[in-house]
C-alpha cells in the first residue's frame, strides 16, 4: 500500500513539472522578457584616435612614448566608457596601424579622407577626435578642447568637456579654443578635438601613461558628453 502511494505521488509531481516547463516554453515563446531585450542606443559617437603608422606624433622627451600609442589607449578607455552607458561607438582606428592607403604618394592627405569618410558614414551624433600636445616650453600642461569656428554646437559641445576636464584636473585649461584642425572642419556634426596633456612636460609625459590617470580624464569627457546630450 505504501509503496502504491508513493508510486501516485510520484507520478503526480513529475506531471506538475511537466505542467510548469510547458507553461515556461510557451511563456517564453509568446511573451519574451524583457530584460533580455538589447535596448538600441540612442547616439552614436565617433572616436578618433590621433596619428598612427608612420605618423607617431609628438614623442616624449624622458619615457619616448609616442603619442599615437597613448592616443590609442585613451580612445580605447574612452570608448569601453560610452559603451558602458549605452552609446554606440565607432572608432576610426582600432590598432597602431596609419589610415593611409599604403599605395597614397600623400599619405597624410589620404588619412584625413579615410577620418572623414569613416565619420560621414558613421550617422554619428558626435565626433571626439584624441590627441596629446606638446610644446617648446616644458612648464605647459593640461588638457585644451578644440572645436571648429562656426560650429555652434561643436563650441557648446567643447564648453562642456573642457568645464568637465577642469573639474577632474585644476591643471587643464577653463575655456575651449577654436581650433584649424581637419577632423574638425570635415563635419557639420558637434566635434572636438581634445588633447589630454603635454608630452613635452615631464611629470604630464608619465602622468598620461597610468591607466588611472587615464580613466579619471577620459571619464571627465564622458561627463562633458552627458551634459552636452
Amino acid at each position: 500500500m505504501k509503496t502504491t502511494f508513493l508510486t501516485i505521488k510520484k507520478k503526480t509531481i513529475f506531471a506538475i513539472l511537466l505542467c510548469f516547463l510547458a507553461i515556461g516554453a510557451f511563456c517564453a515563446t509568446y511573451f519574451p522578457i524583457k530584460a533580455s531585450t538589447t535596448p538600441k542606443p540612442l547616439h552614436t559617437i565617433v572616436i578618433d584616435a590621433g596619428h598612427g603608422g608612420i605618423d607617431g606624433g609628438a614623442e616624449g622627451k624622458i619615457t619616448g612614448v609616442k603619442e599615437s600609442d597613448l592616443n590609442l589607449a585613451f580612445a580605447k578607455c574612452l570608448q569601453a566608457q560610452c559603451q558602458d552607458m549605452g552609446f554606440r561607438v565607432v572608432m576610426t582606428r582600432n590598432n597602431e596601424n596609419g589610415l593611409y592607403s599604403p599605395s597614397a604618394p600623400n599619405k597624410k592627405k589620404s588619412e584625413m579622407e579615410k577620418r572623414k569618410s569613416i565619420i560621414e558614414g558613421s550617422n554619428a551624433d558626435l565626433v571626439v577626435s584624441i590627441h596629446m600636445n606638446s610644446f617648446r616650453l616644458s612648464s605647459c600642461k593640461g588638457a585644451q578642447v578644440y572645436y571648429a569656428k562656426g560650429n555652434e554646437l561643436g563650441k557648446t559641445f567643447a564648453g562642456e568637456v573642457q568645464t568637465s576636464l577642469y573639474e577632474a584636473n585644476k591643471n587643464s585649461k577653463t575655456l575651449p579654443s577654436v581650433g584649424d584642425f581637419f577632423v574638425l572642419n570635415c563635419t557639420d556634426k558637434p566635434a572636438i578635438l581634445v588633447e589630454f596633456g603635454f608630452l613635452s612636460n615631464p611629470d604630464e609625459e608619465k602622468l598620461l601613461q597610468q591607466e588611472s590617470y587615464m580613466k579619471k580624464l577620459c571619464f571627465a569627457v564622458l561627463g562633458g558628453i552627458m551634459k552636452f546630450l
